[in-house]
């Protein structure tokens, strides 16, 4: 049997459990993916988005609903190390690969050197929904997972004293009729690595050409803090990035002083005396 079929088998059988039951959950239960759905698989290279991709290609093959996928990698300067690496695992994981290039390090490198983090994510979302736009697709889809949404929730409220998260799908502001899609995200972290470990895969973590001439960005160290918090939190309560999740889902209206809506703010004494 080709290593490729072999991976995709363990995402069925082995990871059945804790990787395809919940990618199928999330699709299903947010109704991500629908009818003649035309999706840009947004591959970075790491473990995330090509396990996403191979789950979506699996879910293409099998499933009752019809819609097509595009998988896509932006270069927006990888040295060719980099490069090489990414092909490779896309050839070894079967992944239909189409590369474009862009010159968004080089901006960022005379911009915003010395901050470069929030530039460079900005231009990025920016190339992607482009891209999408240029393939005819009408759906972007990315490899958050689990965990990126409970340290997401726990960062904006530690830190930019809002509770918020980060959602499921979305629609984009800049470009009508295009919608973030995340279909990893009832998946946990820790599994993804267990599948990638099973299979002996190495894909890259960050191939960032700033990472080795500034210091950590404010965002990274921050959510470096937080899993930490979240470690230590769950060696006294396995549960608890569960209970995190869940609280999202179960909001008390009538027990919180204030929410936004829409970007109107409503507070408790609106209706009190009703």
């Amino acid at each position: 049997m080709e290593k490729y079929k072999e991976i995709e088998r363990t995402i069925i059988k082995k990871f059945r459990k804790d990787i395809w039951r919940k990618f199928v959950k999330a699709v299903k239960e947010y109704e991500l993916i629908n009818e003649n759905d035309n999706i840009m698989v947004c591959i970075s290279g790491g473990k995330d988005s090509f396990l996403m991709a191979k789950c979506i290609q699996e879910l293409n093959r099998h499933s009752d609903i019809k819609f097509n996928a595009r998988y896509v990698v932006m270069n927006p300067g990888y040295n060719d190390n980099v490069l090489k690496l990414i092909k490779e695992n896309a050839n070894t994981l079967n992944v239909p690969i189409e590369i474009f290039e862009s010159d968004i390090f080089d901006v960022v490198d005379k911009i915003s050197k010395n901050n470069p983090c929030y530039l460079c994510a900005k231009m990025r979302r920016g190339c992607l929904y482009s891209k999408a736009k240029e393939l005819g697709c009408n759906k972007i889809a990315l490899g958050h997972h689990f965990n990126d949404v409970i340290e997401t929730s726990l960062l904006s409220m530690l830190y930019a004293s809002e509770i918020k998260t980060m959602m499921p799908k979305l629609h984009s502001d800049n470009f009508e009729g295009l919608e973030l899609i995340r279909p990893l995200y009832l998946v946990k972290e820790e599994d993804i690595i267990s599948w990638k470990k099973y299979n002996d895969l190495e894909f890259i973590n960050c191939a960032c050409k700033f990472t080795q001439e500034c210091s950590i960005n404010e965002e990274a160290s921050k959510r470096i803090e937080i899993k930490k918090l979240i470690k230590e939190l769950k060696n006294n309560n396995e549960n608890v990035d569960l209970n995190i999740f869940t609280a999202l889902n179960n909001i008390n209206l009538n027990c919180v002083l204030g929410y936004k809506k829409d970007k109107k703010k409503y507070s408790f004494l609106d209706d009190y005396e009703k």
